[in-house]
């Protein structure tokens, strides 16, 4: 596994905590073998939550405990904790500079990035995992899984998302990543055989044998040739599905074949919102692993929202968070009459019913954002163990500008720690940021689909959709370098993170930015033969 790749090379490529039972006992966590767990990341250089900031509510009081992946405790990200992105920000910058500390900003990357692919656009990527998230190699091959969409259809960058297929790259393992492009397989199914007509974000986890579970976001546009033509707007339909195939390799390549495909879940309207609730919903992006404290069973978290009727969500103390006392708290009506109850993100978990994991049944959200912010994406759950204790890091996705009135915060990774799948989660660093794209927190958002304009930093929006990997690498897709359009992988990055800090590792690769579409294996499955 290629940790710390220092090819000479220049960048010259071209975006309630008090109410918790202890139902879980630590010593059932203590007694789990790292082994189970991620590989984990290296330790930031200071391991000690930020001190409160004069000026700025303090964040809420979370504990990390664990309590029953069944229970009906949602850990909350509150405004006091979201609060904290401001405070640990720089007021006084220079117009359009980073304002955030370099710990949690991404290295910039270079206008001239490469293409990966000239043919698709590439953007939502993960990896051929196991049930722990281990990054497997099979016969020798390393392969990843991308949201795709053709460059010379006629239609724009921007209008890629309901064109959108899962494609699949694959090269040797011993490949130098530096140097040796992805070599692209094509689309992963065959047309016209998925639940829908357009095919978002998943993982993908090796069986037994050589089969494959790909398990994605089943999306239904029906505007798809008016949208295509810069109107439509028909909100879509979503469920989340899995197909089971098989993968193959040979000194050819990679190939998959057989896939049947399974719809698993649609969005029930009590714990996550649905389309007739609100157009705007948000079902997607399924992650699945298996938990070392509850053997035998297998769990998925997913982005959702929040159920009932648009805008009939009433914000509640709880989602604002203030210790009482707090001279710089809001007031909750104060909140309620920015609109902010439209902000209603969750992270949701289910959990499988048979061994084929073809049968689902939800449980209620681990992690909610009601009136702080309206998108949780691509959730993952990074079990590492830590002083002989498992801890279970909660990394999520999100945009400024689906933030609540009076938040603020950049494109970027946002995490959570606790001592189990349902914890109430600490927010790193206290704010929840981890990794973000620089920004200058001070100035307003802009309009990420379209021209940097004004003062902003030119790179707020280079890069999205990030995925954690062993060892605490981060794999993302360009967007919009300065004003220059992505579609392609990013420069890989390190974050270091123990004890709910987090840092990028600016000795990483050059200048703290890797290889661009880094996305190493660390488990070898199917056999030595083609790895000399």
């Amino acid at each position: 596994m290629h940790k710390h790749p220092q090819s000479p090379r220049k960048l010259r490529w071209r975006s309630a905590a008090a109410a918790l039972a202890a139902s879980v006992a630590a010593s059932a966590f203590l007694a789990v073998p790292s082994a189970q767990a991620n590989e984990p990341a290296d330790p930031p250089a200071a391991q000690q939550l930020p001190s409160p900031t004069p000026g700025f509510p303090l964040p809420s009081k979370h504990t990390q405990q664990a309590v029953d992946p069944a229970s009906d405790f949602t850990s909350k990200w509150t405004r006091a904790d979201a609060k904290q992105i401001m405070a640990q920000s720089n007021p006084s910058v220079a117009p359009g500079q980073n304002s955030m500390s370099p710990d949690v900003t991404m290295p910039e990357i270079p206008e001239d990035f490469p293409a990966m692919n000239d043919d698709v656009w590439v953007w939502d990527t993960w990896s051929l995992t196991d049930e722990n998230a281990n990054q497997i190699s099979y016969k020798g091959y390393d392969v990843i899984f991308s949201l795709v969409a053709d460059r010379h259809a006629g239609y724009g960058f921007d209008q890629r998302h309901w064109n959108a297929r899962i494609g699949y790259f694959f090269r040797k393992t011993n490949a130098d990543p530096a140097k040796d492009k992805w070599n692209y397989g094509g689309h992963l199914f065959l047309d016209n055989t998925s639940i829908g007509n357009t095919e978002w974000s998943g993982s993908t986890r090796l069986m037994q044998g050589n089969q494959v579970n790909v398990f994605y976001t089943a999306t239904t546009f029906h505007d798809v040739a008016e949208r295509n033509a810069g109107g439509g707007g028909i909100a879509p339909d979503a469920a989340i599905a899995k197909a089971l195939g098989k993968i193959h390799a040979d000194k050819n390549g990679v190939t998959f074949d057989g896939f049947q495909h399974t719809k698993l879940l649609e969005p029930d309207g009590k714990m996550y919102q649905t389309k007739a609730q609100n157009p705007g919903f948000a079902f997607r992006d399924p992650y699945t692993f298996a938990d070392p404290a509850h053997p035998g069973k297998t769990y998925m978290v997913f982005e959702g929202n929040t159920a009932g009727n648009r805008g009939d969500y009433q914000c509640k103390g709880e989602d604002l968070g203030y210790q009482p006392g707090d001279p710089h708290a809001e007031k909750l009506t104060d909140v309620q009459n920015t609109g902010a109850h439209y902000q209603t993100a969750n992270v949701g978990l289910a959990v499988a019913d048979n061994k084929d994991l073809t049968k689902w049944s939800f449980l209620p959200p681990i992690l909610s954002a009601n009136c702080v912010n309206d998108q949780t994406e691509r959730p993952q759950i990074f079990i590492q163990n830590e002083n002989g204790k498992n801890k279970y890091y909660l990394y999520t996705i999100s945009h400024q500008f689906t933030y609540a009135d009076g938040m603020r915060g950049p494109d970027g990774v946002y995490g959570f720690v606790g001592d189990g799948i349902r914890s109430d989660y600490q927010p790193v660093n206290n704010s929840g940021l981890a990794l973000g794209s620089p920004t200058d927190l001070n100035l307003p958002a802009n309009n990420p689909s379209g021209t940097i304009s004004g003062q902003q930093n030119g790179r707020q929006f280079q890069a999205y959709s990030h995925y954690v990997q062993p060892n605490g690498l981060v794999q993302s897709f360009i967007d919009n370098v300065n004003g220059v359009r992505g579609g392609s992988l990013s420069p890989t990055v390190k974050i270091n993170f123990k004890n709910g800090v987090t840092q990028v590792d600016r000795s990483f690769g050059q200048n703290g930015l890797g290889p661009f579409g880094y996305l190493p294996t660390n488990k070898r499955i199917g056999g030595e033969g083609l790895y000399k």
